[in-house]
């Protein structure tokens, strides 16, 4: 993955934070070039887990790049064509429905949109409670797109959320790696532990 320059888009599953920013640190070490971008809610909403500010902070310091934060930074990486990858970690059920639907109102979509137009991979980092249910759909399109591909994923608490993916957020750089030979990793459902 050295020299690899790959798009990093944040959304608001914010309980998967703490996870990602492991994760940026190891794809860095690996010599990942990383360009961060955060979608409105991300940049604005304190949550439980982190202060907004912080987070922008901490993402800014590991990448040594100035994050995008609107529609209109976010546009030229298509025509640009910069990005060998773009990964959406975390992607909520909020993304992957505008996603399916053409929906590009926020700079991750717009970072998105931007990026597929070349025909480079997108991988999706999925992390929401109704991936089981209102979100199914969505997935099974979105699995259907050329270039678009799945992190790994599995039911995070069967009992109290049965409706609930996540992925697994520390195989993202071998899906990146497989999906840029134009391969979804497999198996795409791993189960986490029980409880």
């Amino acid at each position: 993955m050295k020299d690899i320059k790959m798009g990093i888009g944040f959304t608001g599953s914010f309980c998967t934070f703490t996870k990602i920013v492991k994760v940026l640190e190891e794809l860095v070490e690996k010599g990942v070039d990383l360009y961060p971008v955060f979608s409105d809610h991300v940049a604005e909403m304190d949550n439980r887990f982190w202060r907004a500010t912080e987070f922008i902070a901490k993402v800014q310091e590991i990448t040594g790049r100035q994050g995008i934060f609107t529609i209109q930074e976010a546009e030229p990486i298509g025509p640009k064509n910069h990005l060998d990858v773009m990964v959406i970690a975390p992607c909520t059920g909020n993304t992957l429905a505008k996603l399916a639907n053409g929906i590009t109102d926020t700079p991750v979509l717009m970072a998105a949109k931007a990026h597929i137009r070349n025909e480079k991979p997108l991988v999706l980092a999925v992390s929401t409670n109704d991936a089981l249910s209102m979100n199914m759909k969505n997935i099974g399109l979105l699995m259907n797109v050329k270039n678009i591909y799945f992190v790994p994923f599995g039911q995070d608490d069967w009992v109290k959320k049965p409706c609930s993916l996540v992925a697994h957020m520390d195989m993202i750089l071998e899906t990146a790696e497989a999906a840029m030979e134009g391969k979804q990793l497999q198996p795409v459902l791993i189960p986490y532990e029980k409880k």
